[in-house]
């Protein structure tokens, strides 16, 4: 009996884990589809008045706009996910974002409507945003929860990984499409393609999502009627430095990791003259560092603590940011490579052990409304804006450098604030 009751529970963790990685690798690849998009084709069909670089920058500015919702979506999730339930504000975030993202799909360019179709593209952002910033909480707390002592690194990881495979799938889909139209039929209706392929993968999630069982965690807060009847007030109040550590922490991860995939793209294109297959591969090999990367620092973070792991990567992230853009600026194919490598492995070991790290920090009463949070300000700080900065950087300065020098700013300003989380867990995390 006891056996088989352990069988159970470990069936239960494993589809847990499965069904947020599968969750979150959708729910990703339609936050960034838009950002491909952006580097592609955006400025051409949304802001074809513009010159080419002001196109650019226009375009970059409504990714920017998904960033600054954000915040928003994380005390709405927060908030929901707190009272609730974790369950079922995932297929909510997922619903919203399926649709909003087959939304882009759909809607007519610039030359076909008019100023309508950016205005109507920067509110899709906007609720792809919303949707994003209650996604990751979500996942994260349903993977930790059911996790057993020990392994939440492990099984947090479940959810971090969405993310580069949520960049491996978009890219994947946008590098097949290219490859198999014209540059004119691409840029006619082929860009369409990737986001109406999102009604389909969101229907995958719902089936996924909708079988899985509600965090022990919050079960057992409904049952004895402790949940906050404002976790994002509450958290704010008794937990301020550790809402601000988390934050500032993820602000290197996420403006060095849009700095990857989404500028990269296009300042390989634009300003190195290379192939769009050329750079989409590149950033395909990159995310797969990325991903395996994630998983082993997180496996690691359970021996050797989150905090040493984060650090290890705060610091390479800083020490590569000079060499990163050294390397691309030779249009290098396999030096491009080199430079996406080593700047993964950094991204990988800071992003591996947050799900675990940030939910160490916070009480399960508004845990859902502190990582959220956390992680939408600082996703808004960081990736918000940063390819739009490092597009204006590179376009009035005229050197790479100038971007470097913008990322060695952030890494620092994140590796001060991991120098300030505690050595270990400030909260227990089980329901138990």
């Amino acid at each position: 009996m006891v056996l088989e009751q352990e069988t159970n529970t470990a069936g239960r963790i494993r589809r847990v884990a499965l069904a947020s990685a599968i969750g979150t690798t959708i729910e990703w690849y339609d936050y960034f589809a838009y950002s491909t998009a952006t580097a592609l084709v955006f400025n051409k069909l949304f802001f074809p008045s513009l010159s080419p670089a002001s196109g650019t920058l226009a375009a970059f500015a409504t990714l920017g706009v998904g960033f600054v919702a954000r915040p928003l979506g994380g005390i709405v999730w927060g908030h929901f996910g707190d009272r609730v339930g974790r369950k079922a504000m995932l297929v909510a975030s997922l619903v919203l974002m399926g649709l909003a993202t087959a939304g882009v799909g759909a809607l007519p360019t610039y030359h076909q409507a008019g100023v309508i179709a950016p205005v109507l593209l920067v509110v899709l952002r906007v609720l792809q945003g919303i949707s994003a910033g209650g996604e990751w909480g979500g996942a994260a707390l349903m993977a930790v929860e059911h996790a057993p002592e020990g392994k939440r690194g492990r099984y947090g990881s479940f959810s971090q990984i969405g993310v580069p495979a949520g960049l491996i799938l978009a890219q994947l889909v946008f590098f097949a499409v290219n490859n198999s139209l014209s540059p004119e039929d691409f840029r006619s209706w082929g860009w369409r393609i990737p986001f109406l392929v999102s009604l389909v993968l969101v229907a995958v999630g719902l089936v996924i999502r909708l079988r899985v069982e509600e965090s022990p965690v919050f079960a057992k807060l409904r049952s004895t009627g402790e949940r906050s009847r404002l976790p994002i007030v509450e958290v704010l109040r008794a937990r301020p430095k550790q809402v601000l550590a988390a934050a500032v922490s993820f602000i290197a991860n996420t403006a060095l990791g849009y700095i990857f995939f989404a500028y990269l793209l296009s300042y390989g294109t634009s300003v190195l003259k290379l192939s769009s297959t050329t750079m989409l591969v590149v950033v395909i090999v990159g995310s797969v560092v990325w991903l395996v990367s994630i998983v082993a620092a997180a496996i690691w973070s359970d021996s050797a603590g989150r905090k040493p792991v984060y650090l290890a990567g705060s610091v390479l992230l800083v020490v590569w940011s000079v060499p990163f853009f050294l390397l691309v600026d030779t249009a290098q194919p396999w030096l491009l490579i080199v430079a996406v490598v080593v700047l993964n492995i950094g991204l990988g070991a800071t992003y591996g052990p947050q799900s675990a790290l940030f939910s160490e920090l916070f009480e399960s009463r508004f845990r859902y409304s502190g990582s959220s949070f956390a992680y939408a300000v600082g996703a808004v700080l960081g990736g918000g804006f940063a390819p739009l900065i490092a597009a204006a950087l590179q376009s009035s300065t005229g050197t790479s450098l100038s971007v470097s020098l913008y990322m060695v700013g952030v890494g620092v300003l994140s590796l001060l604030a991991v120098l300030a989380f505690p050595r270990k867990p400030l909260v227990a995390v089980t329901a138990a």
